[in-house]
């Protein structure tokens, strides 16, 4: 946390309060995806901000990206510890969402 603000939720949120960015947390819960896989299941995703998204993910060490010497390339990405730690936290909006959508 920095100094400047010492509220762990913002410091949360900084990390994965983007629209992106939980729904591309969530989908590898389910284990590690290729590209185009996890594309395909954050839906509505374009592919400019899903790049930008699994960057900054791997950038604060949320997700690791692994790239396959094979022609063509594949590249997967899985759930580092970092955001493994997180999953209670996801399952929980999810579970809200299902609950609040019934109303």
């Amino acid at each position: 946390m920095n100094q400047n603000n010492p509220c762990p939720l913002h410091y949360t949120m900084n990390l994965i309060g983007t629209k992106w960015k939980p729904l591309v947390l969530f989908h590898l819960l389910e284990g590690a995806a290729r590209s185009g896989v996890l594309q395909k299941r954050v839906s509505g995703i374009s592919n400019k901000m899903f790049t930008q998204t699994v960057r900054e993910l791997e950038k604060d060490g949320l997700i690791y990206r692994e790239v396959f010497p094979v022609v063509p390339p594949k590249v997967e990405y899985k759930l580092s510890e970092r955001g493994q730690s997180l999953e209670l936290i996801l399952r929980h909006l999810d579970h809200w969402g299902l609950q609040d959508s019934d109303n």
